[in-house]
C-alpha cells in the first residue's frame, strides 16, 4: 500500500524551506526595493538584474498546453539530474536506504546515489534489454525507496515493456521513477497519462533532447501535487535562472518545428541503421526508439580510436553489463550522418 507520508526523509519532513524575497510577496508592484539587487539593469541588452519566478510559471504554462498535465503536477529542474538529486534528498536517508537501478542504463542514477550515501541495488536487463520484473520486486525490501526505470533506455534504445512497468508499479510502495527523456522519438505512449492513477509515479522528461534546448538545462519532472511540492521545498529558491526561462516559453511555441526534426531524425536513424548493415565489422544494432541505437562490433575500441581520430565522436558502451564490444551512435544532420558512412567505408578492420 503506498503512503506518501512513510517515505520521506524525517528532516525533510520537518524543513522549514528558505523563502525568498519573491516568495513572501504576491501582486503588483513597480518599485522593487526588497531582493539587494542592482536597480539599474545589467550590462546586456536584457535585463537581468532581477531574481527570476522561482516556480517558472510562465514555462510551466505553456508545458500544460502542450502535454495536458496541470501546472501544479509540473516540477523544473536544472536538467533532470537536479530531479534526480533532489529524489534523493526528499526520500532517501544516507547509509540507511537503497534504490534500484537496472543497468545498462543512465549513470547519474548511481552517481547520484553515491553521491548522497545511498546503496544502489543493480539488478541487470534480461533478453532484448528489458525488465526483469521478478527480479526488481524480490530486491525489495523495506528500506528500498526509489526504482529508476529508463523508457526508451539509455543507451540501448529500446522501450521497456509497459506491462512490466505496471507489474512494478502496482507492486511496489516506494516511488518508481519513470525516465522518458527520449519519449520524443518513440512509438510508445507517455506515462504521463497514467499520474492519476499511480499515486507513486514519477515520470521526468527533458528539453535537452527532441527540443534542442541542451545548453539552457530543462529537466521536467511530472507527480502528483504532493510529490511536486516537496521538490519544490527542497529546491534550492531560484534553480532556474531567466534566461533559461525566457528561451524556454520561447522554444514551446515552436511544436511544428520540433515535430518536423523529429520526423527527420526517425528517418535519418532508420536509413543510418539499414547503411549500417552493409559493414562486416558490424555484428548486431538493437532495435531503438530513441535518436541513437547501439551497435555490436567486432572491435569497439578500435572502430571508436579510428572515428575519433576522423573527428567524429561517437560512445563506447562496452563497459555497461550486456553491451561488449558496442557503440552508441547519435543521429546527427543527413550530412554528418553521410559523412560518418562515409568514413566507415574507409575502416581497415
Amino acid at each position: 500500500m503506498f503512503d506518501l507520508d512513510t517515505l520521506i526523509r524525517k528532516n525533510i519532513k520537518a524543513l522549514k524551506p528558505y523563502s525568498s524575497a519573491r516568495h513572501e510577496f504576491t501582486g503588483k508592484a513597480s518599485v522593487f526595493l526588497d531582493a539587494n539587487e542592482n536597480p539599474f539593469g545589467s550590462p546586456l541588452p536584457e535585463k537581468f538584474n532581477r531574481y527570476p519566478d522561482p516556480y517558472q510559471w510562465q514555462l510551466k504554462f505553456q508545458l500544460t498546453r502542450i502535454k495536458g498535465v496541470p501546472a501544479e503536477n509540473i516540477f523544473v529542474g536544472n536538467g533532470s539530474d537536479e530531479v534526480i538529486d533532489l529524489a534523493y534528498r526528499i526520500f532517501c536517508t544516507p547509509g540507511v536506504d537503497n534504490v534500484i537501478v537496472c543497468p545498462p542504463t543512465y549513470g547519474m542514477y548511481e552517481v547520484s546515489g553515491d553521491i548522497n550515501d545511498v546503496e544502489i541495488k543493480k539488478v541487470n536487463l534480461i533478453d532484448g534489454f528489458q525488465l526483469d520484473v521478478e527480479g526488481v520486486l524480490s530486491s525489495v525490501d523495506a528500506n528500498t525507496k526509489l526504482i529508476f526505470i529508463c523508457s526508451p533506455n539509455n543507451p540501448t534504445g529500446n522501450n521497456m515493456r509497459r506491462e512490466d512497468i505496471e507489474v512494478i508499479l502496482n507492486n511496489f510502495s516506494g516511488i518508481v521513477i519513470i525516465d522518458e527523456a527520449y519519449i520524443n522519438f518513440s512509438k510508445q505512449k507517455t506515462f504521463i497519462q497514467e499520474l492519476t492513477e499511480y499515486p507513486n509515479l514519477v515520470v521526468m522528461q527533458t528539453l535537452s533532447k527532441a527540443w534542442g534546448l541542451a545548453a539552457l538545462r530543462l529537466g521536467l519532472c511530472y507527480a502528483s501535487m504532493d510529490i511536486i511540492d516537496l521538490f519544490n521545498k527542497v529546491k534550492p529558491p531560484y534553480n532556474i535562472n531567466d534566461a533559461s526561462q525566457q528561451l524556454g516559453v520561447e522554444a514551446l511555441q515552436n511544436t511544428d518545428l520540433v515535430n518536423e526534426w523529429t520526423t527527420t531524425v526517425v528517418q535519418q536513424k532508420e536509413w543510418l541503421i539499414k547503411e549500417m548493415g552493409n559493414f562486416t565489422f558490424v555484428e548486431t544494432i538493437y532495435p531503438s526508439d530513441a535518436n541513437f541505437f547501439l551497435m555490436k562490433v567486432k572491435d569497439a575500441a578500435a572502430l571508436y580510436t579510428y572515428l575519433s581520430d576522423n573527428e567524429v565522436v561517437v560512445r563506447n558502451r562496452s563497459k555497461d553489463p550486456g553491451c561488449s564490444n558496442c557503440l552508441r551512435v547519435t543521429i546527427g544532420t543527413p550530412e554528418e550522418n553521410q559523412q560518418l558512412i562515409e568514413l566507415l567505408k574507409n575502416y581497415n578492420q
